[in-house]
């Protein structure tokens, strides 16, 4: 390990042991994270995302000390969470995947038992309690019992918890899992504040993909492995281009201006001229300005390549009800993209038609999967607007909250 990274991890293992029945044979031990190694560096935003049983919440367990590795070393802050667990947990901050917060308390009296349990000098915690407070918005509210807050004002206070003692890592286990769109873009909001007001590093996990283009780099698991580790935009730019769709008055033409004026190879598939582009929400402006030819509607399907559409070579890519993807990383990448689709992350969403009018879903940054414009609304948009953030599912119903409940 270099000593440098704000979390450092080699060959982490948990297995966790069969049960015995009456009579039978135990049954096989389970091996729920297989010998992953990661750096994160100190400053960085960090996303692990992955379906459910991928071994996430396991993982950030083991992390953050609650659970004991099988084998293998995590350094967390530089110190090792089985050596070292005590400095661990000073050096932490822990939002969990279920609210722990104390209802019949205030919010303000919360936070100083929380100040009380790590040890935070009086002198200076008034201020600290003001600052987080602030940071997430709820300094009007400190004296109101937290069983009148909503969903999302339960979640910031709990972010603003796991900041007061200054921590050098914060853990998100899924921040946002439960809460409606235009509060999941709040918190995220209040995230960004923090890494601007913050010396701090963040390690989140989430189901949502959306939610992973706010972090520096991204690495996805499944069946308890890291299948790939990259960048967004280098795991975008490794998927295929999107598959746009055109329905107009004359195809003819409206193919002929395409290879003409973009120099882009069109022809008709499902009744509608059809071709693929990089980018192809942030094209479709251009479509209407620029083509010549009556458009009626027009849909882009994010990284879903016509020829790749129902073919065999899609068996292992991402598959959630029209969004068929190829992954750098292999087939392995492909099927965890695909499970985690399924899982939650891109329910509801997939067969949303926004007509012209999905400004207002943009603008709590839940882009749809696929964008389908009627011509007279999407006419009004100026040429180059971005109209979709590529590569990311629908603002989809969340999946539901795993039944359990962390505790330290």
């Amino acid at each position: 390990m270099n000593g440098r990274s704000a979390v450092e991890v080699r060959g982490l293992v948990k297995r966790y042991r069969g049960a015995n029945g009456r009579g039978r044979k135990r049954a096989a031990d389970t091996e729920a994270v297989c010998g992953i190694d990661l750096d994160v560096a100190p400053g960085e935003t960090f996303g692990f995302l992955g379906p459910n049983g991928a071994g996430k919440s396991t993982t950030i367990n083991m992390l953050c000390t609650l659970a004991t590795p099988t084998s293998g070393t995590a350094r967390v802050a530089g110190h090792d969470v089985v050596t070292e667990r005590d400095e661990v947990r000073r050096n932490i901050g822990l939002v969990f995947q279920d609210t722990t917060l104390d209802l019949y308390l205030t919010a303000e009296q919360n936070l100083r038992f929380h100040a009380e349990l790590y040890g935070v000098p009086r002198a200076v915690l008034d201020d600290r309690l003001k600052q987080v407070l602030d940071m997430v918005g709820l300094w009007d509210r400190r004296g109101s019992r937290v069983q009148t807050f909503s969903g999302g004002m339960k979640r910031r206070l709990e972010i603003a918890r796991g900041l007061l003692h200054s921590p050098r890592v914060l853990f998100l286990d899924e921040p946002t899992v439960g809460l409606d769109p235009q509060t999941r873009a709040s918190i995220w909001g209040y995230i960004g504040e923090l890494r601007r007001a913050e010396d701090i590093t963040i390690f989140m996990t989430t189901h949502y993909m959306d939610e992973a283009e706010y972090c520096d780099r991204i690495a996805i698991m499944d069946n308890g492995k890291i299948i790939t580790l990259d960048t967004p935009a280098a795991l975008k730019a490794s998927v295929g281009k999107d598959r746009v769709q055109l329905r107009t008055d004359d195809d003819a033409a409206a193919i002929a201006a395409l290879r003409d004026r973009f120099g882009l190879d069109a022809a008709v598939h499902e009744g509608a001229v059809t071709f693929a582009v990089a980018e192809g929400e942030q094209f479709v402006p251009r479509l209407f300005a620029d083509l010549g030819v009556p458009i009626r509607t027009v849909s882009a399907d994010a990284r879903q390549p016509a020829h790749l559409r129902g073919g065999r070579g899609t068996a292992h890519g991402l598959r959630a009800r029209g969004d068929q993807r190829r992954v750098k990383g292999g087939a392995g990448a492909g099927r965890a993209l695909g499970r985690l689709a399924g899982s939650g992350a891109g329910r509801g969403g997939d067969r949303r038609r926004h007509r012209g009018g999905d400004a207002g879903d943009r603008g709590r940054g839940v882009p749809p999967r696929r964008l389908t414009v009627a011509a007279g609304r999407a006419a009004q948009q100026k040429p180059g607007a971005a109209t979709q953030r590529p590569g990311c599912p629908a603002g989809a119903r969340p999946a539901p909250a795993e039944a359990r409940r962390l505790s330290r």
